[in-house]
Order: C-alpha cells, then structure tokens, then sequence
C-alpha cells in the first residue's frame, strides 16, 4: 500500500502536486550522516529573529534539533557566500508546519522569506483541512527540492519488543498502549502509521508532537512506545542502544541501517517516502529564483565533499572495512 484522505487520528500517498525548479537532492545516506554531524557538533548556526528583509530568512516549521532544522542549519553558510547575503535560520513551529508556510505565503516575494517543508505539508495537508490556509500550487514558489529520505519505526523501552513482529504482537495486547509519535498531525509519518494500522489491524492511537525531537525525547523517556519519523531523529540512540529501530519504509534498505529491512521485506505492503524542498512566496522574480537554486545545489554539493573528507581519517585510522 502506497501512502490518500483524511483518517481518525486513532489509527494515506497523494500525488505530488508540486514540483521544485530544480532538484538538488541530498540522499538518505548523506541527511543521515549530515544529521550524525549535526549531533556531534560540527553544524551550528544562530537561532535568530529578525524582521530586517535585506537578511535572508530560511522559515523551519518545527523545533530546533529536527531533521528540517539540520538540513537547513547545514545550508547557510554556503549560502551566505554564494549569495554575498545574510542567511538564518527561523524556527516557527505549529499546526504540523503550516505556521511557517503561512508566513512564507504573506511574505513579500523578494526572495528573503523562505521556508524549508517537507512534502506533507504541500501534498497531505491540504486533502485534511477545509481550509488550510495556502493554496499549496498558487499560494508559493518552488526553488528547489533538497532532501529525499523514508521513515524508520522506532521501539522505545516502553515496549518490550526487539523486533517489528514482537512490537505488533505487543501493540495487539496492549491496546491501551498501542500509541506511535510523531512530528505533528498530517504530516507523512503520521499517515504512514495510519496505513501500519491497516495493514496489521491494530488500533493505533497517535500522539502529535511539535517536531521530531521533542518525540524522540519521550520515546526515550518511555512516554510513548513507538515513533514514526526520519531515522535521523533516532539513529544515534538506535547505535547506542537505547531505542531499536525495526523497519524502515522505503522500497530499499537505507544504507545508513543496511541490517534494518523493510516494512515490505517483513510482510507489510506499507511504502511511504518524502522530501525537504524551498519555497518562496508566489510571484518571486525567476531571476532570483535561479540564483537561490544556484547557491543550494553549489552549497550542497560543498557539504557532502567536506563531510565526506572529515570522515576519512577517522576510518582509515579504525582499519574497519566492510567486505562486499
């Protein structure tokens, strides 16, 4: 089953209908380890407020800490250069992030408020609210698609279960239990729970955090039992063994979890996939438009050379290799 319509938050895919200018496409290998390098400290940028439109203003509908929040944290700088211009992050978290979409919308369309969404946000939400406040076609402009990642299934140590088929057996004895966070309401791994309900016959309940890190925190607290989101909001606890990831969503094993396999591989006919992508405000000049692209696909390809080259010596030195 492939992720269609609104369903009850007690535990579907719409067509895209919006295609970026340009798409300059970070894998899920490459978010996963540019995630990594996010948690070790070797990303930062100042979480600002400014009104001030000659700084450009990169809108982050959820928290700090998320999977948007890196990707976008990992762009300003090379876009600073490549662009001779200020560039920030402004994190707007709410309503699952049409909050940032919101302000992007009302924005003048100079090109200096933009938002980085994920796909949910353009091609879910607006099948779930009668209003919902953007036309996701008319109402922006796309300038790029960034990121491309799946979802992991992630079991936190308020289940007893290591693997996806005990976490099932646990979540249909467990009614009462059977709860899976995520990152907000209507967004992708909120439908993808939806479809593993499904699929299983499980009553799951859904509990809507405002981003993906303050779920993991209580997944790792024992709040919640399960979360549905990208793997990079729980891969290093997963290595460290405080949460186990069980399965992955994509068509394919991620490379970053090649012994973690498939909903699909497990007999889950679930798929479900998405992407980051920048949008500015209708009616920005296509001149700009070019130039911002520009800067992101240069900016990106910079990124993964340097992550690439930090990584060498460290390995090298570890004298692991992996036999194919």
């Amino acid at each position: 089953m492939q992720l269609p319509g609104p369903v009850a938050q007690d535990a579907a895919s719409v067509p895209c209908r919006h295609a970026c200018c340009t798409e300059v496409l970070i894998n899920r290998r490459q978010l996963h380890l540019l995630a990594g390098a996010a948690a070790l400290g070797l990303v930062s940028a100042p979480i600002v407020r400014a009104q001030d439109r000659s700084v450009m203003r990169i809108l982050i509908g959820f928290p700090p800490g998320g999977s948007a929040d890196v990707v976008a944290r990992l762009m300003t700088d090379g876009m600073q250069a490549a662009l001779d211009q200020n560039v920030i992050v402004d994190n707007r978290p709410g309503a699952a992030g049409r909050v940032a979409l919101g302000e992007v919308k009302r924005a003048v369309p100079d090109g200096n408020t933009l938002v980085l969404a994920p796909s949910g946000a353009l091609v879910i939400l607006p099948w779930l609210y009668k209003n919902v406040g953007y036309d996701p076609v008319r109402d922006f402009t796309p300038i790029a698609r960034v990121a491309t990642f799946d979802f992991a299934v992630t079991v936190g140590p308020g289940a007893p279960a290591g693997d996806l088929k005990s976490l099932l057996a646990w979540l249909k004895a467990n009614p009462d239990k059977a709860n899976y966070a995520t990152s907000g309401a209507g967004t992708v791994p909120h439908f993808t729970g939806v479809l593993l309900a499904q699929e299983t016959g499980i009553r799951l309940t859904h509990v809507a955090y405002k981003g993906g890190a303050p779920a993991a925190q209580d997944l790792l607290g024992g709040q919640v039992p399960m979360m549905i989101d990208t793997p990079s909001e729980t891969i290093e606890h997963h290595r460290a063994g405080r949460v186990r990831i069980v399965a992955v969503t994509g068509e394919t094993r991620s490379a970053a979890l090649p012994d973690v396999p498939t909903l699909k591989e497990q007999g889950i006919n679930v798929v479900a996939d998405a992407f980051f992508g920048l949008y500015g405000p209708a009616n920005m000049p296509a001149d700009r438009v070019q130039r911002i692209s520009d800067a992101v696909a240069r900016t990106l390809a910079a990124t993964q050379a340097t992550h690439l080259k930090r990584w060498e010596a460290p390995i090298k030195a570890s004298g692991y290799t992996v036999e194919q």
